[in-house]
């Protein structure tokens, strides 16, 4: 019964702080539209390196068979250390060479160690794929 009363008052207390919280935010962006145009030119920037990130292994993918051939974990490496470096110049360059703050640093440090496992983990693939084939 108290579960069942906890989840129902829970339910409406989170429903009203959401809807606060909703229109608190259209309020201060009437108020502010140079702010939502900066959160807008982010959210670009951060959209645009996430498909180079995506895209970027996967065109490369002769790239990973010259490594498989080769059998060298130093191609390897620096197959992974390249593809990874693409991604963290283009992340400065959508910054325009200049990033100020420690929270602005750790998001991209955050966002180069994530896109240096995906580059792993699709290379992983298609080294799989590749040596399936032979």
């Amino acid at each position: 019964m108290f579960a069942t009363l906890g989840k129902y008052v829970g339910g409406k207390v989170l429903t009203a702080l959401l809807a606060v919280g909703g229109v608190l935010s259209v309020i201060w962006f009437w108020k502010h539209p140079e702010q939502l145009q900066a959160i807008w030119a982010v959210l670009k920037g951060v959209l645009v390196w996430l498909g180079l990130v995506v895209v970027l292994p996967w065109a490369a993918f002769f790239v990973t068979g010259w490594v498989v051939k080769r059998e060298s974990n130093l191609a390897g490496g620096l197959l992974l250390a390249g593809l990874t470096g693409i991604d963290a110049l283009f992340a400065f360059y959508l910054t325009g060479w200049s990033v100020q703050g420690a929270l602005s640093w750790m998001v991209l440090l955050l966002g180069f160690l994530t896109a240096g496992a995906y580059n792993f983990l699709v290379c992983d693939f298609q080294a799989a794929r590749f040596e399936d084939s032979i």
